[in-house]
Formats: structure tokens, sequence, C-alpha cells
């Protein structure tokens, strides 16, 4: 379920009668001075403390790179920098001057703005009413809708992106929305500007649009945070970078350029991986799930393939090509036009998603906060929804002993970092949610995963675990097709991979073919 506003909150920002549009400077502010200075920052909830004495700057004009495991602190940071959480302990400076945040809005107003991976959006809104949330264009209290065009328009060209203003926000892609949250941030003309793992549903387009972004705002000599689990992009993009582990920082390393990848690794997970997807081979099987010219929302042309028992099938392709919609085509969560699937040799219809779980199909979808989840509920409910129907005979009676002791075997199994099994799994962060979500399906009875994107915001160490996971879902003759976007992750851990374009399957490669160049050549629009 997406995090937004609610009708009140939205009508406010609407109607705000005071607020005034502030342009992005293009006036160099002082480079090399620090921007933020954290303190002793130390922030405890009941049961655990998130961050403890953490200490360290951010220079103006430097991007400046923050690293470390699911559930290491990072986001807590983030929070306390947007004034979300409040520190029992330390002090928070900008230039020299120190702040103590109660409310978003004065983290705001202080010059501070955070991008978050999971999006802050309203969907109901148009793309300029997102952007001008809080200072929406008015004449004599009546909203200016020429001028907040205008200035929309502005602010996505400066983006690279070519989206209608009067578009609603939900009508489009996850990547668009993130460039559209980017925009939000970079309108306020903050001095410090922290980004949330902000390349994990953008392109590799929309990513070299962002980093000009960054770029930029560097040149101006604003403090960039960059908060990421992807190495290369802190190897291109940042200055610095400081590791977290446990809710401490560990190290910060003031070079870059000249920082060992693995000395990175091991200062992140406290222990050294050297080949994250850890590549396990094995013989398939016979044909478990084969698609039979199948045509729905998303695709161009009919698509037919197969996928054996022990397999694993990487599909890739860029933002756009119509792996996510075929996914939700297997699943039963759209309906197919023409064509049909077959399960272990059996032609399968599925109404409803329920209807492909109890036949053994099951999704982790990429959206997991939009679809994967249930916000507000807890861990326990989240794991067990599906799989409560096997404890009791009567479908209206829970089992609430049988589905905590299956909480705690998971949380156990897949290190899922939470307080207990009743902890709301919105709070969790996203590699902890995506765990839960996997739990999911390990506790029911699946033969065929459908991973979309599975490892989008997790870190190194907890890659490393789900890949060993998939490996041994295989080695138990399940069938695993992953969709990703990371090009070196689907080379890494699949036998076989599948390419698909603009809505079509244009390459079938086995693992000893799926270079690079020929997965990109394939993928890229001619």
């Amino acid at each position: 379920m997406q995090n937004t506003m609610n009708a009140n909150d939205a009508a406010s920002a609407t109607h705000a009668t005071d607020a005034t549009y502030v342009a992005p400077s293009e006036q160099p502010l002082t480079a090399s001075a620090t921007h933020l200075e954290l303190d002793g920052i130390t922030v405890a909830f009941p049961g655990v403390k998130a961050l403890g004495n953490v200490s360290f700057d951010v220079r103006g004009g430097e991007v400046h790179g923050l690293m470390g495991e699911n559930g290491a602190g990072k986001s807590t940071l983030l929070k306390v920098l947007s004034g979300v959480n409040q520190t029992q302990a330390g002090a928070l400076r900008l230039a020299g001057v120190e702040h103590k945040f109660t409310t978003t809005k004065a983290a705001i107003e202080a010059g501070i703005a955070i991008i978050y991976q999971e999006l802050h959006l309203v969907p109901e809104l148009t793309v300029a009413e997102n952007l001008m949330l809080g200072q929406l264009p008015n004449r004599f209290g009546v909203l200016d809708e020429k001028a907040l065009v205008k200035r929309a328009v502005t602010e996505l060209e400066r983006l690279g992106e070519s989206i209608d203003p009067n578009t609603q926000v939900k009508s489009l892609s996850i990547g668009q929305r993130q460039m559209i949250e980017i925009g939000k941030a970079l309108m306020r003309d903050a001095r410090v500007i922290a980004f949330d793992e902000p390349t994990s549903s953008l392109s590799a387009r929309e990513t070299e649009r962002l980093f000009k972004i960054i770029n930029a705002l560097r040149a101006q000599g604003r403090a960039v945070i960059y908060v990421t689990h992807r190495m290369d992009e802190v190897y291109e993009l940042c200055d610095r970078v400081t590791v977290f582990r446990d809710g401490r920082r560990i190290e910060t390393f003031d070079s870059v350029a000249d920082l060992d990848r693995d000395r990175l690794i091991s200062c992140m997970v406290g222990r050294s991986i050297r080949d994250v997807y850890g590549y396990r081979p094995r013989t398939a099987g016979e044909v478990q799930l084969e698609a039979k010219q199948l045509m729905g929302p998303g695709l161009s042309a009919p698509v037919s393939f197969t996928a054996r028992k022990g397999e694993i099938v990487g599909f890739f392709g860029l933002v756009g090509a119509g792996r996510s919609e075929l996914m939700k085509l297997l699943y039963g969560a759209t309906r197919p036009a023409s064509g049909h699937v077959e399960l272990n040799g059996k032609r399968v219809s599925f109404a409803t998603p329920r209807d492909a779980v109890r036949a053994g199909i099951a999704l982790c979808p990429e959206d997991r906060k939009q679809e994967g989840i249930v916000a507000i509920a807890s861990v326990a409910d989240n794991l067990n929804i599906s799989a409560r129907r096997h404890f009791s005979p009567l479908s209206f009676l829970l089992n609430g002993k049988r589905e905590r002791d299956l909480t705690r075997e998971y949380i156990d199994k897949l290190s899922i970092k939470t307080r207990n099994t009743e902890t709301v799994i919105g709070t969790l962060s996203g590699g902890n949610q995506q765990k839960v979500i996997l739990s999911r399906w390990l506790a029911e009875r699946i033969d065929v995963f459908l991973l979309d994107e599975p490892t989008r915001g997790i870190d190194v160490g907890a890659r490393a675990e789900i890949y060993d996971l998939l490996y041994d879902l295989a080695e138990a003759g399940r069938t695993v097709i992953v969709v990703s976007s990371d090009l070196a992750e689907v080379i890494g851990i699949a036998d076989r991979v599948l390419v698909m374009k603009e809505g079509r399957i244009v390459g079938d490669l086995p693992k000893a073919q799926a270079t690079p160049d020929q997965l990109i050549k394939l993928a890229l629009p001619q």
C-alpha cells in the first residue's frame, strides 16, 4: 500500500494561500565548508537502540555516500534529518547552527530535503500539483493554474522528463514517480539534499539524468547525502562514504577512489563476501511452467516460453519492456486476452491471484509497498495472510500459536530485523519487508516463484542470503523466475536469460551466452 497524504492533508496543501514558489538557485554556495554536522546522535525505540552515538559531517560541494545492511540505521538517520524521528542525545548542526527538528516542516524550512525510496506522492493529484505541494502559486487566495503548469513544465524539462503536467500521478510508472519526487525536493531550493536509494526504480536513462542533476547540485556547492546498496554508484558518484552497521558509524572513508571494494563490503557486513552471487549450477528437470502464445496488457506480441524444475530463469529488459505485466498475467492479477498457461503439463486458468497460489504459483511484486504488503498490519499478519488457511479447518478461526511459531521460524531463517512478530511491517526497512514477503510464500506450497526485482533496495549481505535461498529452492525442484533491471544480478544468478523489449521476448540465452554486451544489444530499442 502506498504511503500518501490523506484527503485533508492534500486539501490543505492545495488551498494554501501563503505558499510562494521558490525557484531553484543557480548561485554557487560555499563549497568545502561543513554544511551538516552530526555529533553523537542517539535514537532509541522500545527494546532497540536504532542509532548509537553517530558522528560525521557532510561538506558543501560533495556527494557523501551512506552504506550499510538493511536495519543498519541509515533510514533512521534520514528521519532524524527530516524531523520524523527525535533524538535522545547528540546535536545536529547546519552551517554551525544547532537545530532540533520536531516537524518535517521545520526541517524543510531549514533547507533540508529528503527523497525517500518509498514515495510520498498523492496519486489522485496531477504531476504539477505534486511538484508544488505546500507552495502552490495563487492569486488573491485562488490557485493560479497557469503559473502552476508553467513552473511544473520548467522543472520537468530540468529533469529531462516529457510528461504532461496535468497527468494524474497514479497513471505514471514507478520510475516516473521517482523523478517527480526528486523534482519536488529540488524545487524547494534545499542546501542539504538526501537521496534514499534513488535509482532503485529508474531506468538506465533516468539514472543517467539523475547523476547529471546530482553533479550539478555538487557544482552549486550543495551538500548531497546518497544512500545506496549499489557499489558501482558509490564509486561513480561519491566523494566520501560512511559505513553504518547495527546502528553505529563504523568508518568514514575520505577517498572513494582509493577504497578497496572488498574492504568496503567487509566493513558493511562484518565479514568477507568475495562473490555476492555465489552461483550454484544444477541440472534442470522437466518443464514445470509454460506460456503459450500469451497476450494481454503490456504485451505487443504473443509470448511463449518454458521454465523447468530446478531452473532459475532471468528476465531482463528496460523499464516498460513488459516484464512486470507478463508476471501479473502468469499470476492471475490480470486476465490474458489470448493464449494460456500450462503448469506441469496441465492447462490452468486463474481468475484471481488466489487461484494461482492454490495451484502453486506465487508472485513477489516489484512495488512491494503498493502491492506486496499491508503496511499497517503486523509482520505476523503479513507473513501468515495466505498460509493461515492451512491452520484451521474453519476458515474464520485463527490459530494464534501456529501463526506466531511460523513467524518466529522465518524471522530466524531469513534474519528479519524486527522488534517482534507484532511489529507493524510498514516500520521495517524495504529489505526486511521483502524478506517477509518471501517468507509468506516459503510457508506456502509453491512450485513456481515469480520474483519481480527481488533485491531492489536490499544490501549486499542480504542479497547474498536471498540468492542462497533461490538456489535452495531450485535445488529442491522449484522453478524460480527472476525479473531484474540489474544486469550483473541477472547474469550472476540465472541459468538462462530471456530478454524483453517493447512488450515481447526478443532473446532466450543460456548462461554461457548471456554476456552484458549481448543482453544490452537485445534490450535497447533500434
